[in-house]
């Protein structure tokens, strides 16, 4: 049974008409053509579908839609754009944060949720809040250091 979900998805009033127990994972990508935001394990194990609600991290694909509505929601898309990236985004290009980028939506929006609160967080506050984002590609030093890279940048400190 379809019900409405009222919420704000990256800055903007959205309105559907869902099943309330599909997943957020699947509307983004299914009805809404958001697809940064990735489907990995399905389980909420990888993160690599890690949006922010509310400003905190979740696994999109254990959020039911029902749980979202009046919420304020940020995906990858809504982080910045191509003219004009989200310092975190700079600095990942620029440290080398990236290869094959499955799991760089999920890192670049935990790393967001963490700078959001703690604007110069230590290596083991970084390495925690990216805990449960997996990369199998780069053995999390680059991340480490874009996100630190990043936090200077916010600070006006590059």
């Amino acid at each position: 049974m379809k019900q409405e979900i009222r919420f704000i998805l990256n800055g903007e009033h959205v309105s559907l008409n869902v099943d309330p127990s599909r997943t957020l994972l699947d509307v983004l990508r299914e009805d809404l053509g958001l697809t940064g935001t990735k489907k990995g394990c399905d389980e909420g194990d990888c993160g690599a579908c890690t949006v922010l609600i509310a400003g905190k991290p979740i696994n999109s694909c254990l959020t039911p839609m029902g749980k979202i509505n009046g919420q304020e929601v940020l995906t990858i898309e809504g982080l910045g754009d191509p003219e004009q990236l989200h310092p975190l985004q700079e600095a990942f290009l620029k440290v080398g944060a990236v290869q094959c980028g499955y799991c760089t939506p999920g890192m670049l929006l935990s790393a967001k949720a963490i700078l959001d609160i703690n604007p110069q967080p230590t290596e083991a506050e970084i390495r925690d809040s990216i805990a449960g984002n997996l990369c199998r590609c780069t053995g999390y030093t680059k991340i480490v250091e874009a996100i630190k890279y990043a936090a200077n940048l916010l600070e006006g400190r590059s």
